[in-house]
């Protein structure tokens, strides 16, 4: 497939599984378990409808959004997403090029493949910076400081991963540590020249995590940078009070990522983060959790405007984005889109994948007769359950996992 022909973000998945092996494809696409988050993530916003509005002049419109002090041209950013540059040599470099170029922000991961100074300098300002708790917590503490002399502002910290999940595709795959590679995953990488070519220009094997190569050994192996980090990654025994440590310790914006109830975004908020994403971390953790946009009414519902409350998962057209606005999110995060398409395209695939997005998000805005975000709002949806009513926070659906307390009580 060429990039000409692309013209959705399932188009750009198709030509990243065209491209690349399975093994790698399946890491990219894949969930935990049975994969039924996956599907409630997709089917969850297609309980809501966008309600046209006509006779308003949209002639001119605008998807700018700001947060954190910081004016984006666009109300969504790329997710922390790790070990991109199995996928492609250099895609870290490529999706910092790509957010900068788009002006919209990237959540760069910790395990990224190319060096930090390196991708702040290609995207200036556009850099967040993710971090996990590890069991020993001076490496967060030391990655931290790494980011702030780069100038990073904003730190956003993963709380959805105690443990390692069972993600079935990458099981059978035998993409797990150590890597146990079957000859029928052999073969299949040989059926893919194009990626089997730049994988083997790039050096082969696992590549370097040069964010954690400094705590490794000197001469360590990108093998033995990657044990490392799976060595003190995911920290079972992280609490609320290293979120407190952390919000200590951190002097920029600190935002939560994969919070799902509404007393654990209660309890963040009180702790002082500045921003919360709910997120399932794309149905890649907890198969029977619920969906970020089935929560994402009940936690604004706890914390009003506490927090800069923001969402990802299972997010795939403009559309998507806008629901999320119109039930509270102030912001949304994107990650296999834009894997899809650094995967299948490089440079443009990312940039196609926003471009996609974008567009997407302008023409509904025209119809639903919103020139500027500061229209939405629930008045904008209908509630595809019946009976059929305007949707808003007060009557949603679904049921609250706890009674609600008030918004300011821990």
């Amino acid at each position: 497939m060429k990039i000409e022909k692309v013209v959705t973000i399932d188009d750009l998945r198709e030509a990243a599984r065209r491209r690349l092996p399975r093994l790698a494809f399946d890491f990219i696409d894949g969930g935990v378990e049975a994969e039924l988050c996956l599907q409630r993530n997709r089917a969850a916003f297609q309980a809501y409808r966008l309600l046209p509005r006509y006779f308003t002049d949209v002639s001119k419109r605008s998807q700018s959004a700001t947060i954190f002090g910081k004016t984006y041209d666009s109300p969504f950013g790329i997710c922390p997403t790790g070990l991109a540059g199995l996928w492609r040599p250099g895609a870290d470099d490529m999706l910092a090029e790509a957010a900068a170029s788009a002006n919209i922000p990237f959540a760069l991961s910790c395990a990224t493949n190319s060096p930090l100074a390196g991708l702040v300098g290609r995207a200036p300002g556009n850099i967040w910076f993710q971090l996990y708790t590890t069991h020993d917590r001076s490496y967060g503490r030391r990655l931290m400081e790494r980011a702030t002399e780069h100038g990073i502002d904003t730190l956003v910290l993963t709380a959805d991963v105690p443990i390692a999940p069972k993600r079935e595709r990458n099981i059978r795959n035998g993409f797990t540590r150590p890597l146990r590679l079957k000859l029928s995953t052999i073969i299949d990488g040989l059926s893919r020249p194009r990626w089997l070519a730049g994988y083997l220009r790039a050096g082969g094997g696992t590549p370097m995590m040069p964010n954690w190569q400094p705590f490794a050994p000197e001469g360590a192996s990108p093998d033995d940078v990657a044990n490392l980090f799976a060595s003190q990654t995911p920290a079972s025994e992280q609490t609320w009070a290293d979120l407190e440590h952390y919000r200590k310790l951190w002097p920029g914006k600190l935002v939560v990522k994969g919070i799902l109830h509404p007393d654990d975004a209660l309890r963040a908020a009180a702790l002082g983060v500045d921003g919360i994403i709910v997120s399932n971390h794309g149905g890649r953790q907890l198969d029977m959790a619920p969906s970020p946009i089935e929560m994402l009414p009940l936690i604004r519902a706890a914390v009003g405007d506490r927090v800069v409350l923001m969402l990802d998962s299972g997010v795939r057209r403009g559309s998507d984005i806008l629901i999320a606005l119109c039930l509270g999110a102030q912001f949304v995060f994107i990650g296999r889109s834009t894997l899809y398409g650094v995967a299948a395209f490089g440079k443009p695939g990312a940039r196609k994948a926003i471009d996609i997005l974008r567009n997407e998000i302008d023409l509904n805005m025209a119809q639903i007769g919103c020139p500027t975000l500061d229209g939405l709002g629930p008045h904008c949806l209908l509630q595809r359950e019946p009976p059929f009513r305007i949707g808003c926070a007060d009557d949603y659906a679904g049921p609250a996992p706890t009674p609600l307390r008030k918004a300011g009580h821990a």
